[in-house]
């Protein structure tokens, strides 16, 4: 069985109006930090449900 995109969990960024500068910085990051602010922005947005 294949694996689900996000653990299973839906996610909707409709309505969330940030830019990806304002998720992520200014600064240049390496895939697993951006990780890590995505996730951390979902979770503070209530944005996945599973």
């Amino acid at each position: 069985m294949a694996k689900k995109a996000f653990g299973g969990y839906k996610i909707c960024f409709k309505g969330c109006d940030q830019s990806m500068e304002e998720v992520f910085g200014k600064e240049d990051l390496p895939p697993s930090e951006m990780t890590k602010k995505l996730w951390a922005y979902i979770k503070k947005h209530k944005i996945a449900g599973k």
